[in-house]
């Protein structure tokens, strides 16, 4: 087993390497250098309706001038190729700081055929993407008039700002828009201006960055009132408890009173004390708990470090940088998922570790899968860039085979042999002791569903900002803002979980595992009843392949943040009995 593990972790580490040195998400093929009339490539990118920032197609779907011969095409990360992005090469000939009167692209000959296509694209409010020098260019293809006229834009003026060898921004102005008819030629135009500037390029991107809207007061105020809320519940819920079990501690540790005393204790004697013996029972399905509970577990490192490398490294400039990033970063720690569920399995008492261990690796990776599945089903049948090619379906499994699943299974092992030894404080009675009727707000439902609206309205706001920047073509910059949110969304589901834990042992409910998973985990489903509400007061989306992908790609968030928050409010809650049960007599 041991040799087994090596090579695994072996050839893991392999990959690593090998990923790491080749992906073109941690390199670069340009040092974004020109000397004078050195060629500038200007890459058409894609094309689709505004309001449906998903649906994109390939640039050249459209009955655009179309380069001579094979045109080149610059393959990015990952991450680029999973956001559907494909870049072409548009053979415009552009030189470094060489101004470009208006010279012809093409002439555009206009059959019904390309009428038709550029004046549904046009009703559509369709817009365009380019690429020069990793800034983009965006611009619409046409207009329509107020008399139902549909005009298609002719001329491209690109204005080029330059601080010696290096570009720093780019622009383009769309004019001449001329009326579509059929039989007529138009001709496609284009010219490039160039000017000086004396910004660094280091602040080069900070032109896409909307300050006002990320660093808007209500986003500061927002952060002020969760860290409100953190010091109040934290403070509430150390109160209530401590000078709750410290009387409880009294009571159950009185040792020299009268028997009149003692006995009228027992007979009223209630509460978390009674099912001692039942607390540490092993839950039921233990295998898919674990599971779920290391996989949370994982995706609380993961989402730390993506945060605190996109802080560092800035990797909202890289076209799917995020994306490569999440998915390496992912398999990385593989290991952490392992750990937690096999130690957690051993611990109360599991035999089949190596269905815990495949069901770990492969719980949210699969969910994704079959998500991603459906919704590339829909994208194919559109032909839409956001099929997934089957060369990077291949790359993505390979990553999985070979570092994420042996990296789960070297965890598995180790947490095994580590931490999965017995140390419940109480042993377990043989007898289940039968749960009392309790009234509707202790039942372990409604405890589960109440559990996540303080967490939920700890991230309501951040919420907003993150939904409005991945739907609404907005580059979210802050991730200091995110951390400070996530550092406060974990606090405040394990407090809440905690009192909820609390108020089910005081019920003599000891079925608490499930449900501490639960209450937590019940702060997704709000997120995802937010979303209803986003999509249908704050975007304009429309269509079947929109909407699929909206609420698909929302159903893949909230499955990884009520996985993530489901484990962080057990493994507090864990914590929080085990400590309460250590310092009482266990008979």
């Amino acid at each position: 087993m041991w040799s087994i593990v090596r090579s695994s972790a072996t050839l893991a580490l392999a990959v690593v390497s090998l990923f790491i040195i080749f992906s073109p998400a941690f390199s670069s093929d340009y040092d974004h250098k020109y000397q004078p009339d050195d060629t500038v490539d200007l890459w058409v990118n894609k094309v689709g309706p505004y309001n449906n920032p998903q649906e994109t197609y390939n640039y050249y779907s459209l009955p655009f001038c179309r380069p001579p011969g094979h045109a080149g095409h610059k393959w990015g990360g990952l991450g680029e190729v999973l956001g559907g992005n494909e870049l072409i090469d548009s053979q415009i000939d552009v030189k470094f700081q060489k101004d470009v009167e208006k010279t012809t692209i093409c002439d555009l000959e206009l059959d019904e055929p390309k009428v038709l296509q550029f004046k549904q694209a046009i009703e559509n409010n369709y817009w365009f993407e380019f690429f020069m020098d990793d800034l983009p260019l965006w611009g619409f293809v046409g207009e329509l008039q107020s008399d139902n006229k549909h005009l298609l834009f002719t001329h491209k003026n690109i204005t080029i700002k330059y601080n010696k060898d290096q570009i720093i921004h780019v622009n383009l102005t769309q004019e001449n828009p001329k009326p579509l008819e059929v039989g007529r030629k138009l001709d496609m135009t284009y010219s490039v201006k160039w000017s000086e500037t004396n910004i660094p390029f280091g602040q080069r991107f900070n032109v896409y960055l909307d300050y006002h809207f990320f660093e808007h007061q209500i986003h500061w105020f927002s952060i002020f009132n969760s860290f409100m809320m953190v010091i109040f519940l934290t403070g509430l819920v150390s109160m209530i408890l401590m000078r709750t079990l410290r009387n409880d501690y009294a009571k159950y540790a009185r040792e020299d009173d009268d028997l009149e005393t003692l006995e009228r204790d027992v007979s009223e004697e209630s509460g978390w004390k009674l099912v001692h013996g039942d607390v540490f029972r092993p839950p039921r399905n233990m295998v898919l708990l674990s599971a779920l509970v290391g996989t949370g577990a994982q995706m609380a490192i993961l989402i730390l470090l993506v945060i605190l490398l996109a802080i560092v490294g800035m990797l909202y400039i890289g076209r799917g940088a995020i994306v490569t990033t999440f998915i390496v970063c992912y398999a990385l720690t593989s290991f952490v998922s392992g750990y937690v569920s096999g130690g957690m399995y051993s611990r109360n008492g599991g035999k089949s570790w190596i269905k815990s261990m495949i069901l770990t690796a492969s719980l949210f990776p699969f969910l994704c899968f079959g998500i991603g599945f459906i919704l590339n089903t829909v994208a194919i049948f559109y032909g839409s860039l956001a099929a997934i090619p089957f060369g990077t379906m291949v790359v993505v499994f390979v990553i999985w085979a070979f570092i994420s699943f042996p990296l789960a299974l070297l965890g598995t092992v180790v947490g095994r042999n580590w931490s999965g030894a017995p140390n419940n404080p109480c042993r377990v009675k043989t007898i289940p002791r039968p749960i009392p009727e309790k009234k509707w707000y202790l039942t372990p439902f409604v405890v589960s569903i109440m559990g996540g609206l303080l967490p939920f309205g700890s991230i309501f706001i951040e919420m907003y900002f993150v939904f409005t920047s991945f739907w609404n073509y907005k580059v979210y910059y802050v991730y200091g803002f995110m951390l400070l949110v996530f550092i406060i969304l974990i606090i405040v589901t394990v407090c809440v979980t905690i009192v909820g834990t609390y108020f089910l042992l005081n019920a003599e409910n000891y079925y608490w595992q499930w449900t501490s998973f639960f209450s937590a985990a019940s702060t997704a489903i709000y997120v995802y009843l937010y979303s209803i509400y986003y999509y249908s007061v704050k975007t304009k989306m429309s269509g079947f392949f929109q909407t699929s992908f909206y609420f698909g790609y929302t159903a893949m968030f909230c499955l990884g943040l009520g996985i993530l928050c489901g484990a962080v409010g057990h493994l507090g809650s864990n914590l929080f009995v085990r400590r309460i049960y250590r310092n009482i007599k266990c008979d």
